[in-house]
C-alpha cells in the first residue's frame, strides 16, 4: 500500500522575504523584489536588474567559519531548512542513527561564483593561492550533503539537477522515497544563487533575460504582450515531507497532502520550450493521472510564467491541452513576477506559494499584467490577489534540456 504523503514544514529565503511569512504578506500584496544589482558593478553590462536576497548575512546567520567554507546556494539551503525543520518541530538524536529521515535538494548550477571567483584568484595570484576548499564550496551537491551531515540523517541523500524544474523534481521525488515506504520524512527543495557579471551575459546573449533596466519592478511580466524575457533571481526553498501516519503520530500540524506528481520531458530542442506544449502536457496529465483527478478538480494552477516570449503562450497551450473546457475557468497566476526566476529553487519556492494559498484561500496576483496576448488567453489573476478558498493546486516547472515537472496539492482539512 503506497503511504500518503503531507507537508509539515517550510522555509525559505528570496527576494521578496528571508521567511515564510514575510514572502507570504509580499506575495499577496503584489511587491516585486527585483531592483539594480547590487551583488556586483553592472554598470556596463546588458542587463543591470535581478531579484536578489536582501539583508541576509551567513555570518551572522551561521558563524563565521560555516560561511567561509560554504557557497551562497548552500547558506541559502542551511538558512531555509533550519526554518523548515522548526516550522515542523522535528528534532533529530544526534547521537543516534537516523535511518528513516532523508534529503533531496537540488540547484541548476550550484556553486559556479565560487568557482569563478577561484578562477580570477588562479589567473592574478597563480595556482598556489586556489583555496583547497573550492570543490566541496561548488559541487551542486554541497547543499544536500550539508543539511545531511548538520541533522546527522543516514537515509538517502541526493542533489538533482534538472535546470528549472529542480525544485519541483526534488519535492516530487522525495515524496516517492515515503510513498514506497523506504523513509518516514524528507528534507527537500531546491536553491540557486548565480549573480556573476559571466552568468548575467551569456543569458542576455541568450536573450533570455529582460533588459529593462530603467523599470526593474516592471521587468518581470509573464503572460503580458511587452514581456522581453525573465528576470534573474537566487534563494531557497525547503519543505518537510512526512508519511500521514508518521506525521499524525508526532500530532503534527499538516499544512496540505502532496498528492499528485508528473515528470516528462520535451525531446525537442536544449533551451527552447516544445512548440505544441507536448513536454508541458504530458507532465500535468501525469500529475493529475497520479492524483486520481480530473481536469475539473484543480482550482488552481501556479504557472511556471517565466515572462519570455517563447515559455508563456506555450504553457498558456499546455493547459488548454490537458484542461480543455475548463481551462479558462482556473485561475493562474506566476510568482516570478513578483521573485524573478529563481531556477533550481523556482519550483520549491513556488510550491511553499501553493500551500500557503491552500492554507488562507487566497491566490497571489500576476503583477505587471498590463497588456494582453492574444497567445495568451487565461485568467492570470492580473495584479491584484484574489480570495477563492481553492482545494487543490497545480505547480508547474520547466527547464531547459526539456524537463518538465508538476506537483499536485490538496489541502488539509483534517
Amino acid at each position: 500500500m503506497r503511504k500518503r504523503v503531507v507537508v509539515t514544514g517550510l522555509g525559505t529565503v528570496n527576494p521578496l522575504g528571508n521567511d515564510v511569512t514575510t514572502f507570504w504578506e509580499g506575495l499577496t500584496e503584489g511587491r516585486s523584489g527585483v531592483g539594480p544589482i547590487a551583488a556586483y558593478d553592472a554598470s556596463d553590462q546588458a542587463v543591470r536588474i535581478a531579484a536578489e536576497v536582501k539583508d541576509f548575512d551567513p555570518v551572522a546567520l551561521l558563524g563565521h567559519k560555516h560561511a567561509r567554507r560554504t557557497d551562497r546556494f548552500t547558506q541559502l539551503v542551511a538558512v531555509a531548512t533550519e526554518q523548515a525543520v522548526a516550522d515542523a518541530r522535528l528534532s533529530f538524536g544526534l547521537n543516534g542513527v537516523n535511518r528513516h529521515v532523508g534529503v533531496v535538494m537540488g540547484t541548476a548550477i550550484g556553486g559556479v561564483v565560487t568557482l569563478l571567483d577561484a578562477h580570477d584568484t588562479m589567473r592574478t595570484r597563480g595556482p598556489r593561492r586556489v583555496s583547497a576548499l573550492m570543490v566541496p564550496m561548488m559541487m551542486p551537491n554541497a547543499a544536500a550533503g550539508e543539511v545531511a551531515i548538520k541533522y546527522r540523517l543516514h537515509g538517502p541523500a541526493l542533489s538533482l539537477a534538472s535546470a528549472c524544474a529542480t525544485g519541483s523534481n526534488a519535492i516530487g521525488e522525495a515524496a516517492d522515497y515515503i510513498r514506497h515506504g523506504r523513509v518516514e520524512v524528507m528534507i527537500c527543495g531546491g536553491a540557486e544563487s548565480v549573480m556573476h557579471p559571466l552568468t548575467l551575459a551569456a543569458f542576455a546573449n541568450m536573450g533570455a533575460v529582460s533588459q529593462r533596466n530603467d523599470e526593474p519592478k516592471r521587468a518581470s511580466r509573464p503572460f503580458d504582450a511587452e514581456r522581453d524575457g525573465f528576470v534573474m533571481g537566487e534563494g531557497a526553498g525547503v519543505l518537510i515531507l512526512e508519511s500521514l501516519d508518521y506525521a499524525q503520530q508526532r500530532d503534527s500540524r499538516i499544512y496540505a497532502e502532496l498528492i499528485g506528481y508528473g515528470a516528462s520531458a520535451d525531446a525537442f530542442h536544449i533551451t527552447a520550450p516544445d512548440e505544441d506544449g507536448t513536454g508541458a502536457a504530458l507532465s500535468m496529465q501525469a500529475a493529475l493521472d497520479g492524483a486520481g483527478l480530473r481536469p475539473m478538480d484543480i482550482d488552481y494552477i501556479n504557472a511556471h510564467g517565466t515572462s519570455t516570449p517563447l515559455n508563456d503562450p506555450i504553457e498558456t497551450r499546455a493547459i488548454h491541452t490537458v484542461f480543455g473546457e475548463y481551462a479558462p475557468r482556473i485561475p493562474v497566476s506566476s510568482t516570478k513576477s513578483m521573485i524573478g526566476h529563481l531556477m533550481g529553487a523556482a519550483g520549491a519556492v513556488e510550491a511553499i506559494a501553493c500551500i500557503k494559498t491552500l492554507e488562507t484561500g487566497v491566490i497571489h496576483p500576476t503583477i505587471n499584467y498590463e497588456t494582453p496576448d492574444p497567445t495568451c488567453d487565461l485568467d492570470y489573476v492580473p495584479n491584484e490577489a484574489r480570495t477563492t478558498h481553492p482545494r487543490t493546486a497545480l505547480s508547474n516547472s520547466f527547464g531547459f534540456g526539456g524537463h518538465n515537472a508538476t506537483l499536485i496539492f490538496r489541502a488539509w482539512e483534517g
